[in-house]
């Protein structure tokens, strides 16, 4: 599995990275390929709060509903639109074209609390 070293994993497999104060979100590669073909994506709307560890959308697949959790507490300043039209972009491209939101951190709270890329990759070890 693709596990990115310039980013922070949860372990509710999202990853978060911080881009000028602000963190952009996806899921992970391990995420998508358990999921298998997505099919539809439920994305916050541009202002909601988000607090940490809590669902704040929902990834659909030809097998399942999953939820996404947020790792980090703050506001959803921008959403990637282009999911409505291509939510297989989560397929195709998690780290890249397939992100799901930007949030502005509350506190200007950084990622340290998160599973680093050797810290993720050990945890999907041990679920696989």
């Amino acid at each position: 599995m693709n596990v990115p070293d310039d980013r922070r994993y949860s372990k509710d497999h999202e990853w978060a990275r911080l881009e000028g104060g602000r963190v952009r979100v996806g899921i992970t590669d391990y995420a998508q390929d358990a999921l298998g073909d997505v099919v539809f994506v439920e994305l916050p709307a541009v202002g909601a709060q988000v607090t940490e560890s809590d669902a704040f959308g929902s990834v659909e697949s030809t097998k399942s509903v999953s939820e996404i959790y947020a790792p980090v507490t703050g506001t959803i300043v921008e959403v990637n639109l282009e999911l409505n039209d291509s939510p297989n972009r989560l397929n195709d491209d998690p780290y890249g074209e397939g992100w799901l939101c930007v949030i502005e951190p509350a506190g200007g709270v950084g990622l340290e609390h998160l599973l680093t890329p050797a810290g993720y990759q050990a945890l999907i070890q041990e679920e696989a």
